[in-house]
């Protein structure tokens, strides 16, 4: 099948703005071309006009595009498309009806409860409304097709692997997509003589495998474009022999895609497009918004590209549309791209070539206003004027370094070496950054294909026919389960080979290869291996040693391995491979010359450029950068120091030499400040990623509740990864605790440990870790890096350390000041021991009851600072110390300077309506303690006074909330009201005093209780600080905090309410909302861990206030228990309801129910523990969201769409691991 003798064979790529062509001719010659996916004026069908032209050009015979097409000629066609993709990004699939258990028809809106974008209050999106045995889906599948569906999906069917949420997504989706699919599928056909059912027609899925047109499904269809580049890079730049691995950058218009390739696909099985997650195999592919398109802006002072795009239309400023400056106009106002050598396509007549002048005009006024900016804001420490040049070279430098962190991310969270390894560029894009890039990274070869323009179609060529087939297993992986292993191995083997045997591939053609879904016992972090490498023993089943293969995979990716831990074998998946992917020709030498010279710009200055047309070089030809080649689909900037070579393939190959990089200033330079913002925050995400790795408790591990940050020589925050909100503050006010506290006495080798409130903890879980930067020559510490993570036990009077009915901090666990953890390199393990296990001797109270995690994940949180301190100290390596704590002061200024515009902007509009620049508002608890705030405005300097004078006093019971979860409340709110990305750090509070009273429930006593303060309060003060401002209305102002358990299990959940509304949008149902963002167990997990069963999970109807903007719904959640357990709630709102603002009504308030078995109703309250009993049932209703304005006379129902509201960040859907990874983060 590699070929069809005789005939044309194609492999096109149907993308969203252009249709790439590659065709295989009987005589065995290749042919590309390209032409626009959307031309209605000139044909119907962009992949069958392409094959039209194809065979009138090559045959001389006329082939009218007004009669189908003559398949007589065609062996095959192979495609990719990007129809199920556009269509879930527009939301045009079908109309569609879901069947579902009864309780739980909001589970898919509910999904997560993690909203998607943690600072935008208007955030949410979801499909609509997923059922667990199979046998009953094919009984309601049947009855359905009787019924008239023409389209029927079973999630038992689409995707067989446990959790209800995302297997509910995702047969959602192919019920929605497929028949969208199908109707292309008609259209397509339709345009062929015998509607091509004498040619083999193959499609490309999300996996990387082709399967027959007629199987081509909406679940598999969602990466089918992209995967035909990863592909199409894989087989054509990967060495088997040397085994060096590849980072695939495929950089388009209005995004770039990143992935990996190291000899196998490396594949998720659960990842998120367009808001929708799905559950199914595919190749593991990083959207990251910067690409062509993506806009430049200059804002606060300081460069910043993407992530919104110009498009298509009216696209790039240079198209001669009206559009605004992009990357594009950035690479063409440098020079490195030739409008000369560009189809006159451009105008509103499509007929006129690239404008430089509308490039240049739009960078000079940009280019004004940034030397206005800096001569008024920065005079002190300014260079001179930037030229356009400079400015245009600002945004590439940013473009790039924006690009480089998602290949950083890639590559470190499974512990390999970015610099070792291949970077192979494709995409129209691509080449005018990849040396660039390369080098910021480290690496030392560039490769570019031949056909890297159309890459993703040239893939689909390559690649071979896949059939997959999957079934949960739940048997640990150990001798006694080998036999029914292997059968069920067997089985799945010879349904894979027997359908590919069926589409005409021979058994030498076959290959299958088993993938075992494994995990730790008590974990949730499931790996798919492969036993490739790891051949069958004694101790084995048949198809391979997997122990061995998921141990040192294991070891690979997070540092460790669980000894004597039982392996649990969640799926087995066998992917068959039918293979039938053609060999490239040689590409026949020719004459080599180059086309022209021209003059770029580097960081330089102007150099002298030769420009080269591909087609025309010799593969025994070198040539020294600067240089430009052109082919008709891509231009390749070779940067000065580097060196191209043609292969003997025809594709270029490039030595990348080193940086030689110019001495920096401390005086102020924009772009510079743009790109240390990304090297700051580079350095807390590494941080992370090294915690996540060596971490052992599943909270770290797996529900990544943590946080890094560094922070400068006084302990003001610089950088902060990820933005958990509770912790955006608090970890500024530990360190600077430690420095007053400790004075001198820190020396290198010290880690300090510390959680009590008193030093800027939040509550006692978080276990915060610091350990300062040292340089030679210098006294005291130069920088700090700390990471704080939830520890799941720390002693207490409860297990997890999390009690609801506490009065003092001594019973809420282990508490540490300034505790040296380690002291001149030695970690004082039986130190913390004794620490940890001293809450015993307070009477009620445990120590720790999970020493081992305890001292693990302090050892990872050691590793992870250290990991900080290497990178703060290469970055001050680089560029001085100087250099870099001056860049270090700017980003801080560059935060301030954001709120204080925001604070401006609010006293101005304040003043004009008001008169007066002073807010105030108040709420209270549920026991009446009242939290009061009046803010007071300087317009002119744009800073406040926030008094929280009046709030009352502390409190019995656990709701004190000490002073870091007010200061991370307000970074929190202030970041809301910024409306767009700044740097969170220190600087966003350097406008703003805060005054807190002593003794109050926002700054209580030193052995106060907190833990309620840190889920329950805090919530409350953002309610209080966002009415002050008329933001929005109240949301539910609780987490719901929910822990049961008994001698063999414990589970602790937080539970979403109702978002308030706001001016002119309507507050989201069924989600958390400000200073949490935890994702919720799902269904099938939760029931098969712990003894419960889950009755219901819906959206609590008419929960939300009414208004002309309505408040959103709280939901109804019922936890039947199987075994005794003990219940505890900490919780809120239960007396006083979320409040409406201008006229809305208020939400409805939490309840907490227990139904008895024996049939009595009891009101739990807001706070308290209880002993259960099997057939016990908790229902808990969470509070609603308070509604915004007054529902007009006239106004026919108060819960009518709102009219659409133009987010300020409104951006390219990214997706991927290092995205889920990042949203994971802040969903704690």
């Amino acid at each position: 099948m590699a070929g069809s003798q005789g005939k044309f064979d194609f492999a096109i790529d149907r993308g969203g703005t252009f249709t790439d062509v590659f065709a295989r001719l009987p005589d065995g010659r290749e042919r590309v071309l390209k032409l626009l996916s959307h031309d209605p004026q000139n044909y119907k069908d962009a992949p069958t006009e392409g094959i039209r032209r194809v065979l009138e050009q090559e045959t001389g015979q006329a082939f009218p595009r007004d009669q189908p097409v003559d398949a007589s000629l065609i062996g095959w066609i192979r495609m990719g498309t990007t129809v199920a993709t556009n269509a879930l990004l527009e939301r045009q699939g079908e109309r569609t009806a879901l069947l579902v258990t009864q309780g739980f028809q909001d589970l898919l809106h509910i999904g997560t409860q993690a909203r998607p974008n943690l600072f935008d209050l208007v955030s949410g999106t979801s499909p609509s409304p997923a059922n667990q045995w199979s046998a009953h889906e094919k009984a309601v599948g049947s009855l359905a097709r009787k019924l008239g569906f023409a389209q029927v999906s079973l999630s038992s069917e689409v995707m067989p692997m446990i959790r209800a949420v995302p297997r509910g997504y995702t047969v959602c989706a192919d019920a929605y997509l497929t028949p969208k699919i199908r109707q292309y599928l008609r259209g397509f056909t339709s345009g062929f003589k015998g509607g091509l059912q004498e040619v083999n027609v193959l499609f490309m899925q999300s996996d990387g495998g082709l399967t027959p047109m007629e199987q081509f499904c909406g679940s598999r269809a969602v990466l089918s474009g992209p995967a035909g580049g990863v592909v199409g890079y894989a087989v054509t730049s990967y060495n088997p022999y040397d085994k060096k691995p590849v980072i695939g950058f495929d950089m388009g218009g209005t995004s770039t895609d990143v992935s990996r390739y190291a000899g196998q696909y490396e594949h998720v099985f659960e990842a998120t497009t367009a808001g929708v997650t799905l559950q199914a195999p595919q190749l593991d592919i990083n959207t990251v918004a910067a690409g062509g398109g993506s806009r430049l802006f200059f804002r606060s002072g300081m460069f910043v590209v993407g992530p919104e795009s110009a498009g298509a239309h009216p696209g790039p400023a240079c198209y001669r549309k009206g559009g605004s400056l992009t990357v594009t106009d950035a690479n063409l106002a440098l020079g490195r791209l030739l409008p000369s050598f560009f189809p006159r396509i451009f105008g509103p007549g499509e007929n006129e070539p690239l404008s430089t002048e509308d490039t240049m005009k739009h960078f000079q006024q940009l280019t004004q206003e940034i030397n206005d900016f800096l001569s008024t804001s920065q005079s002190k420490c300014m260079k001179s004027k930037m030229s356009v040049e400079e400015v245009a070279m600002g945004f590439i430098r940013v473009a790039n370094e924006a690009m480089c962190r998602p290949i950083r991310a890639l590559t470190q969270a499974k512990g390999h070496d970015t610099s070792q390894h291949v970077l192979a560029c494709f995409g129209g894009a691509g080449g005018q950054h990849a040396c660039a890039i390369a080098r910021a990274l480290g690496m030392k070869t560039v490769f570019i294909h031949k056909y890297s323009g159309v890459l993703s179609a040239y893939g689909l060529a390559l690649a071979d026919v896949v059939e997959e087939v999957q079934e949960p297993c739940s048997l640990q992986y150990e001798p006694g389960s080998f036999s029914e292993l292997d059968r069920r191995v067997d089985l799945l083997s010879q349904r894979c080979q027997g359908a590919l045997r069926t589409r005409g591939f021979t058994s030498t053609q076959i290959q299958t290869e088993l993938f075992l879904h494994l995990r730790y016992e008590g974990t949730d972090c499931a790996l798919m291996v492969t036993a490739n490498g790891y051949p069958s023993n004694a101790q084995s089943c048949h198809s391979g040693d997997f122990r061995s293969a998921f141990n040192k995979r294991y070891l690979k990716e997070f540092g460790f391995t669980i000894a004597d831990r039982p392996i649990i074998v969640d799926d087995i998946r066998v992917r068959g491979s039918g293979k039938s992917g053609i060999k490239s020709l040689i590409l026949i030498n020719y004459v080599f010359s180059f086309a022209k010279m021209t003059r770029c710009y580097f960081d330089n200055g102007y150099l002298d450029t030769n420009v080269y047309l591909w087609e025309t070089l010799s593969c025994d030809h070198s040539i020294n950068g600067p240089a430009v080649i052109i082919d008709k689909n891509s231009t390749i900037l070779v940067e000065p120091g580097c060196v191209a070579q043609l292969t003997a393939g025809g594709d270029v190959c490039i030595t990348v030499g080193t940086d030689t990089q110019c001495a920096l200033g401390t005086e102020l330079n924009a772009i510079q400040l743009s790109i240390f913002s990304h090297r700051f925050m580079s350095i807390a995400e590494q941080m992370g990623r090294v915690l996540q790795r060596t971490s052992i408790s599943t909270n770290i591990k797996e529900r990544l509740d943590f946080s890094c940050a560094v922070f400068g020589p006084d302990g003001g925050l610089v950088s902060n990864a990820p933005h958990i909100p509770v912790h955006l503050g608090a970890m500024q006010e530990t360190v600077q605790y430690q420095i007053k506290a400790l004075e001198n006495s820190l020396k290198e080798g010290d880690v300090i440990l510390s959680n009590h409130p008193c030093a800027g903890g939040s509550h006692l879980p978080d276990l915060t870790v610091i350990t300062p930067v040292f340089q030679p020559g210098v006294t005291g510490p130069v920088f700090f890096v700390a990471s704080r993570g939830h520890h799941a036990d720390i002693g207490g009077i409860t297990p997890g350390s999390m009690p609801p009915h506490s009065t003092s901090l001594q019973q809420e666990g282990a508490v540490f000041i300034s505790f040296k953890l380690v002291s001149d390199g030695v970690f004082q393990e039986q130190a913390v021991t004794d620490a940890l296990l001293a809450p015993a001797q307070h009477p009620g109270c445990s120590g720790t009851r999970n020493l081992h995690d305890n001292l693990s994940d302090l050892r990872a949180q050691v590793a992870a600072n250290q990991r900080g301190c290497q990178l703060v100290n290469e970055l001050i390596d680089t560029y001085g110390l100087a250099v870099v704590q001056a860049y270090m002061g700017y980003i801080q200024s560059n935060a301030e300077l954001a709120v204080r515009d925001m604070l401006k902007d609010f006293a101005h509009r304040r003043r004009q309506h008001m008169g007066s620049l002073e807010v105030e508002s108040e709420d209270q608890m549920d026991d009446g303690t009242i939290i009061r705030l009046r803010v007071k405005i300087n317009e002119e300097e744009g800073s406040a006074v926030f008094d929280f004078s009046g709030t009352g006093t502390e409190v019995w019971g656990n709701c004190n909330a000490p002073r870091a979860i007010t200061l991370s409340a307000l970074i929190y709110c202030l970041r809301c009201m910024v409306g767009q990305d700044i740097p969170l750090n220190q600087g966003c509070l350097t406008p703003i005093k805060v005054i807190i009273p002593p003794g109050s429930i926002l700054q209580p006593s030193q052995n106060a209780a907190v833990v309620g303060g840190n889920v329950l309060t805090s919530q409350r003060v953002v309610d209080v600080i966002f009415r002050a401002f008329d933001v929005c209305a109240a949301s539910q102002g609780c987490m719901n905090n929910v822990t049961f358990g008994n001698d063999k299990s414990g589970y602790y959940e937080t539970v979403a309410g109702g978002a308030g509304a706001g001016p002119c949008w309507h507050g989201r149902s069924g989600v958390h909302s400000h200073m949490t963002n935890t994702r919720i167990t799902d269904p099938e997990i939760l029931e098969k861990r712990y003894p419960v069963i889950l009755e219901q999970f819906s959206l609590r109807p008419d929960a939300g206030g009414a208004g002309r903007f309505h408040g959103g719904d709280g939901v109804i959640r019922k936890l039947l228990f199987r075994e005794k357990v003990v219940l505890s709630v900490l919780t809120e709102r239960r007396s006083t309801r979320p409040y409406g603002l201008s006229g809305g009504e208020s939400g409805a308030p939490g309840l907490n129910l227990l139904h008895r078995a024996d049939g009595r109703v009891l009101n739990l309250g807001a706070k308290t523990s209880v002993s259960l009993e099997p057939g016990d049932m908790f229902s808990l209703y969470t509070p609603g969201g308070g509604g915004y304005g007054k529902v007009e006379g006239d106004d026919p129902d108060s819960k009518s769409a709102p009219p659409k509201r133009r987010r300020l960040n409104e951006s390219f859907s990214e997706r991927g691991s290092v995205f889920e990874y990042r949203r994971a983060q802040e969903s704690v």
